[in-house]
């Protein structure tokens, strides 16, 4: 019995059209910015043509996996594929190891079943779609909206109103109002115009792909962000508890 030919190499094109499905906003542009991050390495034919293989593919689904459904960002999936290339076990996206940020598993969690901290996939939402999904009822809601937590576009919410609605509805059960929300919204705003500040010099480029880099850097920057607001709030509660 012979065996089974290998899949020829893949051009660019051929890779963007096997993970559209999966990844409708993948683009050209996308798989050139991982490539220039050193995340996936295609083969070069002698006319400086990428040749795609299978496993190249395999790891641009990683990769897009990991930030589309856990938010990694890319220094975090990068160390991930170094140690799968070293033959380590390495977790799957989005698994997450118990630190003293994590929460005291001993408290029941009942409104929050998912991680809060994804982004909701670019999805519009009616008024009761986001009342029945996030499981908010209209005083709620309409609370959200004056303070300016959630908004609405046209007739539509976008689905980040999704998450803060939930996220929102989990903190009222420990007592917060709505108003106490008002100063997490304000460092969250200063904290886009940062960001919006450290990334200017790239969206200034006239460089293929440079909104794109952008957005890449926004989002590590974001992620980096959250991470250490986690580390502080964690670092300032046990020095408080401790006294």
């Amino acid at each position: 019995m012979s065996a089974e030919p290998a899949r020829s190499p893949m051009t660019i094109g051929d890779v963007l059209g096997l993970l559209r499905p999966e990844f409708p906003d993948i683009t050209i542009s996308k798989i050139r910015f991982l490539e220039s991050e050193g995340l996936v390495e295609p083969e070069r034919s002698p006319s400086g043509y990428r040749k795609f293989g299978e496993a190249d593919v395999e790891r641009l689904r990683y990769v897009l996996t990991a930030q589309r459904d856990h938010y990694l960002p890319l220094r975090v999936i990068r160390q991930h594929l170094e140690a799968r290339d070293r033959g380590e076990s390495v977790p799957p996206p989005g698994a997450r190891r118990p630190g003293p940020a994590e929460p005291d598993r001993r408290r029941p969690r009942t409104l929050v079943a998912a991680d809060t901290t994804a982004p909701e996939p670019a999805v519009r939402l009616t008024r009761r779609q986001l009342l029945d999904g996030a499981g908010i009822d209209e005083a709620l809601l309409a609370r959200l909206e004056e303070y300016g937590l959630v908004r609405r576009i046209g007739a539509h919410y976008e689905g980040e109103a999704l998450n803060i609605a939930r996220v929102a509805a989990a903190l009222g059960e420990f007592g917060f109002e709505v108003r106490h929300l008002r100063a997490v919204k304000a460092a969250a705003d200063r904290q886009v115009g940062l960001i919006e500040q450290m990334v200017a010099p790239q969206l200034r480029r006239r460089s293929s792909g440079a909104h794109e880099q952008a957005a890449e850097t926004a989002r590590e920057i974001a992620a980096l962000s959250v991470r250490l607001h986690a580390a502080l709030v964690g670092a300032g509660l046990r020095e408080s508890l401790d006294h």
